[in-house]
């Protein structure tokens, strides 16, 4: 027999053997019957979290969280690169192997991962605060692994022998897919899954293979077996969204839990996608597999640079909605840096049994943006309410715009020539849509936008500075000629900009263009403008939500305590109408007064 396969023997027995490894049940779902809660590294570190970086994260969870529930310390992507310094990739960097070209730490970043130790002493630090411990991988093996052909652990094959070069990530260079039909392809997942066990990992979060899901699924099920080889109860995260309704069931039966978006970041149009997102997801949640609308971008985040942009509403409505869907709760920020406001947000624990320990949890009604979602209080006959204010103080939509361009089709001929008079309007909204989920790819291009005055002068939309751009990946941007000269604004669907408008402007003139970055898939969008007048822009706090407590199976009186201001509000009678801000929520308890 190999030396190599004899040694891979024994490494598993002592992994199983080990008591960090005992495994509490033979079903994975035991493993996560509850939403995790914990912190990953990516939204605050990027990919240059270090050691020192992440014990203190597990100081602060020890010391101020781990007692309401929050467990997990995560490193996400790039451990094993030692020049890692951002948020992008580089094709040309070197990533740590061993010899059977699995990733291994890097040691300038996670000094007690030398001599081959891995992640073991960084695991036994978090494991020695009572917490447990996360590490983020790439779908498939390394191209480095595959350029030096490297052999395949505890077989007599070589990585060029597994490997489907045709079969790579369109965003991260470091890896190429596996092909499951090949003789040796189990046995790397499960070296690699192995080795993870010997460190002491408890949770994975596998990358580059919930979207496209059904490509992948032969890789899914390896993983799902390679975990269940080791019999270590490592919790299994797929990554990144979104994920195919379709593919349900199949993640069901093999992950833990599954990203339902891309990467969700602290702007506001993604938090209203994802109430479609989680409501459409809802039937397909079951305990051990949860639907994962993704980490939470509260607090300092981007290497330190700023703070995250959500309101403090903002920040209520996805704590709310994220609880009361049963979504993982994963914080993204610094927590060596949390502020009073986030660490209150996060240690709610009335909020937090909402997530933990709610049952039947689904929506109610979504009625012109508000929205209520509803979930039974486990062991008890009481109620979850959460309650939604999803509007604009001016409306945006396009039953309320002043103007909506035809439906464009990206790489089509028609363009919108767009002219809207905004007399008196205080601030002008621009608005790219997209109508097709292929839109989401699209760049709108506002091609010449000019402001018209009333004394017959313009000036160049361009001339001026937004207040506000909400667009995917932050992607709204000036473009401009090679000479410097502004030619319009650009940005990736969904998205809005706003600005604020000198006196005098009478009409908006600009040409929308639809165009293509990538993607063959069909996209359609539309281009709208909205101004804000007097009488169209509220200036109430917020709006009451009328909320028929019949439909909630409550008859006659009852009392209501608000979770969220952690106080009673008495006794209602019929209909409970609580005043809720825009982009706000409210998260309430309703008890039968019987």
């Amino acid at each position: 027999m190999n030396s190599d396969l004899l040694l891979y023997g024994a490494m598993a027995l002592a992994v199983v053997s080990s008591p960090l490894t005992s495994v509490s049940s033979k079903d994975f779902h035991d493993w996560a019957t509850t939403p995790p809660m914990g912190w990953n590294s990516w939204d605050n570190f990027a990919t240059t979290v270090t050691e020192a970086q992440t014990k203190q994260q597990a100081d602060v969870m020890e010391s101020k969280l781990k007692a309401h529930g929050w467990e997990y310390v995560v490193v996400d992507i790039q451990w094993y690169e030692p020049g890692a310094e951002s948020h992008a990739y580089r094709s040309d960097a070197v990533l740590v192997m061993d010899e059977y070209g699995r990733l291994q730490p890097a040691v300038n970043r996670f000094p007690s991962s030398e001599n081959g130790k891995g992640f073991k002493d960084l695991a036994a630090y978090v494991h020695g605060k009572g917490l447990k411990f996360g590490v983020h991988l790439m779908r498939g093996i390394p191209r480095q692994a595959v350029e030096k052909n490297l052999p395949v652990f505890g077989t007599d094959l070589h990585a060029k022998d597994i490997a489907n070069t045709d079969s790579f990530c369109p965003w991260n260079p470091d890896m190429y897919g596996v092909d499951m039909s090949k003789p040796g392809s189990q046995e790397y997942y499960d070296s690699v899954f192995s080795l993870f066990a010997e460190w002491g990992v408890d949770y994975v979060k596998v990358d580059d293979i919930s979207r496209p899901y059904h490509d992948h699924e032969a890789e899914i099920e390896a993983i799902r077996e390679a975990i269940d080889k080791t019999g270590r109860p490592m919790v299994l995260s797929l990554s990144p969204g979104a994920t195919a309704l379709s593919a349900a069931e199949h993640a069901q039966k093999h992950a833990n839990l599954w990203r339902i978006s891309d990467d969700f970041w602290d702007r506001w149009l993604p938090v209203r996608e994802q109430f479609t997102k989680l409501a459409n997801w809802n039937e397909y949640r079951i305990p051990g597999s949860w639907p994962d609308a993704d980490m939470l971008p509260f607090g300092v985040l981007e290497l330190g640079k700023r703070s995250t942009r959500f309101t403090e509403d903002e920040q209520y409505t996805v704590m709310t909605l994220w609880s009361i869907a049963r979504s993982p709760l994963m914080m993204g920020g610094d927590l060596a840096k949390l502020d009073d406001f986030t660490l209150d947000l996060l240690t709610n624990d009335e909020v937090l049994a909402v997530n933990q320990d709610s049952e039947n949890n689904k929506p109610l009604f979504e009625n012109d943006d508000l929205i209520a979602w509803v979930a039974d209080v486990a062991g008890s006959g009481d109620k979850y309410l959460a309650v939604f204010n999803a509007r604009d103080r001016v409306r945006l939509g396009a039953e309320h715009a002043d103007y909506v361009s035809e439906t464009l089709e990206r790489g089509g001929d028609s363009e919108a020539d767009i002219a809207v008079g905004i007399s008196r309007g205080t601030k002008l909204f621009l608005t790219f849509d997209g109508i097709l989920e292929g839109a989401q790819f699209d760049h709108g291009f506002w091609s010449e936008p000019t402001l018209h005055f009333e004394d017959g002068t313009t000036k160049p939309l361009t001339d001026l500075e937004w207040s506000l751009a909400d667009s995917l990946w932050d992607s709204a941007k000036v473009r401009v000629d090679k000479s410097g000269t502004a030619l319009g604004i650009q940005a990736q669907a969904p998205a809005r900009i706003f600005y604020d408008l000198p006196d005098g402007v009478e009409r908006f003139t600009a040409k929308g263009i639809v165009e293509s970055w990538g993607s063959s898939e069909l996209g359609e969008a539309r281009f709208l403008v909205s101004v804000a007048r007097d009488g169209n822009e509220s200036v109430e706090p917020g709006i009451a939500v009328p909320v028929d407590l019949s439909l909630l199976d409550f008859e006659g009186t009852v009392t209501i305590r608000d979770l969220w201001k952690r106080e009673d509000l008495g006794e209602v009678d019929g209909i409970f109408s609580p005043v809720i801000p825009f982009h706000g929520a409210g998260l309430f308890r309703i008890s039968s007064g019987e």
